[in-house]
């Protein structure tokens, strides 16, 4: 609290209404808001080269990049703050929602093609299913079973969706429920379709970083009739510790044609099936 003269009545009054703090948490938040454009935009910063462009102490840094890994957006390790993937520890939604754009984009206005009005459909926590949110009133009516904060904010309120929240404990870096609550939910119901990415593909088998990720997704892969996989072409280039399926046990592969023509090729070989979808950018080239 802080004391302060009432003047016009001669006399003072204790008033609980911060008078610096509000300026204060403001100049925080937005100092913490241009650390984190800053990492997403270049992937990794030296925690040294953040304190010197913001003009801040390194302890000041240090407690940003503290209050930041705890919502899950950015990293620190070694000295680093990152925003970068690692085969143990994926990114966070707000650094994957900026990369492979048009990839994505082309992804999931593919991946509707498999969406049926009447369905019911699992969506996953990647950002490329993010993408498919504004085509699906095109396609209702629907049941969408997600748990994905983000996408139930997005789909919230919209005609024709029947929306079927999945609950559990809550991870901040992919704005999603997950664990045994999650599981435990999802293996009680049964969908006509499931749309999910990943994060690296190794000899053809989807992997990812996160076990609780692995557990939900495998949920969602065993209760759903059909299978859908996106995945643009940087996820061949990575590597993930745990890993979830092989490409044969998806009905579909949806890659981007940004994909090397040999993963495609080795791919179809093995009998997956796999439809290759062209991006806007390179569309208007042609």
């Amino acid at each position: 609290m802080t004391q302060r003269a009432d003047h016009d009545g001669g006399s003072s009054t204790m008033s609980t209404e911060p008078v610096a703090g509000d300026t204060r948490q403001s100049r925080q938040l937005a100092r913490q808001r241009a650390i984190t454009e800053a990492v997403v935009a270049e992937g990794a910063v030296r925690i040294e080269q953040l304190a010197e462009r913001f003009q801040i102490s390194l302890m000041t840094v240090h407690r940003d990049l503290d209050e930041l890994e705890a919502r899950g957006i950015l990293r620190k390790s070694r000295g680093v703050a990152t925003a970068l993937s690692t085969s143990l520890i994926e990114s966070s939604d707000v650094y994957r929602l900026s990369r492979q754009s048009a990839e994505k984009e082309a992804l999931a206005v593919a991946a509707m093609s498999f969406v049926e009005p009447g369905q019911a459909i699992f969506l996953d926590d990647s950002t490329t299913v993010l993408r498919m949110a504004p085509h699906l009133a095109d396609k209702t009516p629907l049941t969408v079973i997600t748990n994905v904060l983000s996408l139930i904010n997005e789909l919230r309120g919209t005609t024709g969706i029947n929306l079927l929240g999945l609950g559990g404990q809550y991870y901040n870096w992919c704005s999603a429920f997950m664990g045994p609550m999650t599981t435990q939910t999802i293996a009680g119901l049964q969908a006509d379709l499931f749309i999910m990415s990943t994060s690296a593909i190794t000899k053809d088998i989807a992997f990812h970083q996160f076990l609780e990720t692995i557990e939900t997704k495998r949920a969602m892969f065993e209760s759903a009739n059909r299978r859908i996989l996106l995945a643009d072409h940087t996820k061949f280039e990575r590597q993930a510790l745990h890993a979830l399926a092989p490409l044969k046990d998806f009905d579909t592969v949806i890659v981007d044609d940004g994909t090397a023509p040999e993963h495609v090729e080795r791919m179809r070989s093995k009998g997956i099936e796999v439809l290759v979808a062209p991006t806007p950018r390179r569309l208007s080239k042609s």
